[in-house]
């Protein structure tokens, strides 16, 4: 008998192919598979996405990448033993009920279970929205790190195990239950290396975009530490992960560069960490086990990281010489104020000195903010405006700019109403009142971004143009208008 992990299908908003619509890899599903496999466990994959990439229907506002319900639904074994169905990230929600419904639609007797990313910001909790899973077939949600507790479910279905038995594992969710999942896994060295040998990578490549930006035909998302120790009210970090950080250890961390580099011919890896750089002891005896070892690769923090956790300079030089070319930081807004109702803790002036020495050391850098946080004022959106054009002059190569929507499991999340669908909370929430307004400044930032830039550093802008049209993308801002493109025409051609 099988176990069946589903990874679902990629959603964009159709009036906003920008900010919506990014290629995340399963990186924790891919861990979970291998998790299995080790166990004994046999294990089969369908990436409704990654399967079937270019395929495209639309559904209402949106549109969906992959292949369809029924599609999947065909590719199940007939020995299914559990169906594991991923939600990978809060936008592709509809399609993750989409494919519960239809699964057990066509295997009714196979148990549903659905399973919670811990370890990106743009994942939810599900506990706060298990309900519509089970109206749509789910047996159940399993929350928390799902490695060890995948393995714990799977063999108690598989030898029947009674209601009871079922109700003491902790992390797990039903109609009649939950339980509050109890602790992180602290070995992560322990854990076998993701099984990316189940994944269509091929076709993930192919498409030339991806959450990080691509230089090279390949890359893998890494994951070398899990949590974050900050409590930022807008992410919903803090509640699946209880202000917990912990890291893989340098060596491992390289080994498993070194394994996919020779079985998959990879050159670029994307840090997928929420914080990676926690340690700056770790961080700098990564670079020095990966010039140790002489690894001709390149990497790139692409989720983002506490630029404070990179105290030094020479540290920035050090993960230079390692093969480091990108790292995104969220200063989040100009404002001191705002950052103190948020509770994110920033250094202002440290992050612009960092980034000034990552310019200087060929590191591109990006800078994240968000807006329309609740409390927010045109102060406070000034401040962000003037923090921009400081970053920009001292050599900061892009911005994220984000409207806040309210993501199940954060702090804020109960205070917004207006939405209709869990897939309308995106970077772009149309729905909210505010949306014209703050779009509109949205829109002047990013323009004046880009003439501040211009008359900094031309250079770089040139080199941008250049690599828009090469496809060799050293940056998200080179890369989006890419992808949106891409977006664009294939929903002209939407069923």
């Amino acid at each position: 008998m099988k176990a069946v992990l589903i990874n679902p299908n990629r959603v964009v908003q159709r009036d906003d192919p920008f900010t919506t619509g990014i290629v995340y890899m399963p990186v924790c599903l891919a861990s979970v598979a291998a998790s299995l496999v080790a166990s004994g466990v046999e294990t089969v994959v369908i990436d409704a996405f990654g399967e079937r990439p270019r395929q495209v229907r639309r559904h209402g506002q949106f549109s969906l990448y992959g292949l369809l319900p029924q599609e999947v639904s065909e590719r199940m074994p007939e020995d299914s033993l559990a169906v594991f169905v991923y939600a990978i990230n809060l936008t592709n929600h509809l399609a993750t009920v989409e494919i519960v419904r239809e699964v057990k639609r066509g295997y009714p007797r196979v148990p549903v279970v659905v399973l919670e990313n811990t370890q990106a910001v743009t994942a939810y909790a599900l506990k706060h929205v298990a309900q519509e899973f089970y109206e749509a077939g789910a047996d159940f949600i399993l929350t928390g790190e799902a490695e060890e507790r995948a393995i714990h479910l799977s063999r108690c279905l598989a030898e029947g195990a009674e209601a009871d038995q079922l109700r003491k594992i902790d992390g797990l969710g039903a109609p009649e239950f939950y339980n509050t999942p109890v602790g992180h896994i602290r070995d992560l060295d322990a854990l076998p290396f993701p099984a990316w040998d189940l994944f269509p990578l091929r076709n993930y490549w192919s498409i030339r975009h991806a959450h990080g930006p691509t230089e090279t035909g390949r890359y893998l998302p890494l994951l070398t530490s899990r949590g974050c120790p900050y409590p930022c009210q807008f992410c919903v970090v803090p509640e699946m992960n209880d202000a917990s950080w912990r890291a893989r250890s340098a060596r491992n961390t390289v080994d498993e560069i070194e394994v996919y580099s020779r079985k998959f011919e990879v050159t670029e890896f994307h840090l997928e960490d929420l914080n990676p750089t926690i340690s700056e002891t770790r961080t700098r005896d990564i670079c020095r086990e990966l010039l140790r070892r002489d690894l001709k690769v390149t990497w790139k923090i692409v989720a983002g990281t506490k630029v404070e956790s990179i105290k030094s300079e020479e540290t920035i030089d050090l993960m230079a010489r390692a093969g480091c070319r990108y790292i995104s930081i969220s200063p989040e807004t100009g404002s001191r104020r705002l950052l103190k109702l948020m509770r994110k803790p920033f250094d202002l002036r440290h992050a612009v000195r960092i980034v000034k020495r990552m310019n200087e050391a060929g590191i591109r850098s990006q800078a994240c903010f968000v807006l329309g946080f609740p409390g927010e004022t045109s102060e406070d959106l000034q401040m962000t405006w003037d923090l921009v054009r400081e970053l920009t002059w001292v050599g900061v190569d892009e911005i994220g700019l984000f409207i806040v929507a309210p993501v199940p499991g954060a702090a804020i999340y109960k205070e917004f109403a207006g939405y209709h669908n869990l897939s309308q909370l995106t970077f772009s929430p149309t729905w909210r009142a505010d949306y014209p307004a703050l779009s509109r400044f949205r829109l002047r930032l990013y323009i004046h971004f880009l003439l501040w830039k211009l008359r900094a550093h031309p250079l770089k802008m040139l080199r941008q143009v250049l690599n828009f049209f090469r496809r060799r993308f050293e940056t998200k801002m080179e890369m989006a208008p890419y992808r949106a493109l891409v977006a664009s025409w294939s929903g002209l051609r939407a069923r």
